[in-house]
């Protein structure tokens, strides 16, 4: 198979990129804005891609002609994402509607990466049932793409994620587990929410649940994330003790209590049956997940 992935300089599409060169049956082209940030420029074509430009988005795709396209680009800031509406929708809306139109052109099978975020978060975990109810400008964007993508894609997945977490060499953005590591070790005092509710996903497992989807063209929605429900708080504690830094530092806040732009749902977190049964999936527990996160650490 050929595979195309979006945002390949991001976290999620770096690590599909490490899948792809280890699985080597496949042909990948990495496509991200400017250049490619991958260390290891080995077993991939690169293309320097926007996906807000409808015409470069339709000339990639009829280029390389792939089996399949799996979409890792998105603004995921959700704060930002409050702030800048247009530039939200441009990135998770309009870009995603360019890429559909794209793949129905060419027949390729279509798998957009969404989130936990397009729920109010009254209870969890959650199955892919669930009604989307969002309460964040992000959480809009996401599901505006989900139901462009159920009303007009020919063939689509939709993999929802949760709480992604993980390293790559080069990172435009951090993540929880990463940001609490730093600051415990820096020796501040951080304020952790004990009422939100998640399923943290190491990026590594994401990118394998994607893959899975992709290369069965496996359709529908599949909740792909860890299967490890906590309490922010707890997640952060999990990553002091791990490391064995000073817990006192973490002070416990309600969500009210740390001033945030956007609203987060206050309990998310999947139930993954479905993907464990249909795809094979296998997602790392939370203290796997940093061991690894630790290997890689240490040998950066």
């Amino acid at each position: 198979m050929k595979i195309l992935i979006t945002g390949s300089n991001g976290l999620l599409g770096q690590k599909l990129i490490e899948y792809y060169q280890a699985n080597t049956l496949n042909q990948l082209v990495a496509t991200a804005r400017g250049l490619d940030r991958f260390p290891h420029k080995t077993g991939y074509v690169y293309e320097s891609l926007d996906i807000t430009n409808q015409v470069a988005v339709m000339q990639i795709i009829a280029k390389h002609q792939p089996d399949a396209i799996i979409n890792t680009a998105a603004m995921t800031n959700v704060d930002a994402c409050e702030g800048d509406q247009a530039a939200c929708d441009e990135l998770n809306v309009k870009a995603v509607e360019y890429l559909v139109q794209a793949c129905n052109e060419n027949k390729v099978h279509f798998v957009h990466v969404s989130t936990d975020f397009i729920f109010d978060g009254t209870h969890g975990p959650i199955d892919e049932t669930e009604k989307p109810a969002p309460l964040s400008y992000y959480g809009h964007s996401k599901l505006k793409a989900e139901q462009y993508i159920m009303a007009h894609a020919n063939s689509w997945a939709i993999p929802r994620t949760v709480l992604v977490y993980g390293i790559v060499s080069d990172m435009s953005r951090s993540n929880i587990v990463l940001w609490a590591k730093g600051a415990l070790e820096s020796g501040k005092e951080i304020k952790v929410v004990n009422d939100q509710f998640r399923t943290p996903t190491l990026a590594e497992d994401l990118a394998i649940g994607c893959a899975l989807i992709a290369e069965k063209k496996a359709g529908g929605v599949f909740n792909i994330s860890g299967s490890d429900f906590m309490s922010v708080f707890d997640l952060v504690y999990q990553v002091a003790d791990f490391w064995n830094l000073d817990k006192n530092l973490l002070k416990m806040s309600s969500s009210e209590g740390i001033q945030q732009p956007a609203k987060r749902p206050p309990i998310t977190g999947f139930i993954i049956e479905k993907a464990k049964n249909q795809l094979g999936y296998k997602p790392r527990s939370f203290k796997e997940g940093l061991a690894i996160l630790d290997h890689q650490l240490n040998n950066k």
